[in-house]
């Protein structure tokens, strides 16, 4: 008897504002859902100059694996000259990149509407609180 298909995909929302493309993820980003995260994010940071705010303030969860595919995502992004921008409240998420040494690598924001009117060159880098 074959066993059902479980969709381990993040849930999330796209969407386009002006040229950036806004992914709202919502609940964990583990070992499971990673990979096909991992995939959508490859494709929006597949062209020339991407434009990407990631907005995370929904997830509840992340592990090494979820880190991976933002670091990938980051790389991708900075290899073809784009930008791409985190979204978070939340302090544990930010506790968790300083303890990764990964805290000022990406470019951080407390709301969608200041990551959306950043200026290139001009970031403001969240701290933990």
């Amino acid at each position: 008897m074959a066993e059902p298909l479980i969709s381990f995909a993040p849930r999330h929302i796209e969407r386009a504002v002006g040229g950036t493309t806004v992914l709202e993820l919502r609940g964990e980003i583990d070992i499971l859902t990673a990979p096909p995260l991992g995939a959508r994010l490859d494709d929006l940071t597949a062209v020339v100059l991407p434009d990407l705010v990631v907005d995370l303030r929904a997830v509840s969860f992340i592990d090494c694996a979820g880190l991976g595919v933002l670091c990938r995502a980051r790389n991708r992004v900075m290899d073809r000259h784009g930008r791409l921008r985190l979204v978070t409240d939340s302090n544990q998420f930010l506790r968790i990149l300083r303890g990764a040494g990964l805290d000022g690598v990406f470019d951080m924001y407390d709301h969608l509407p200041q990551a959306l009117a950043a200026v290139p060159g001009g970031v403001l880098t969240a701290t933990a609180r």
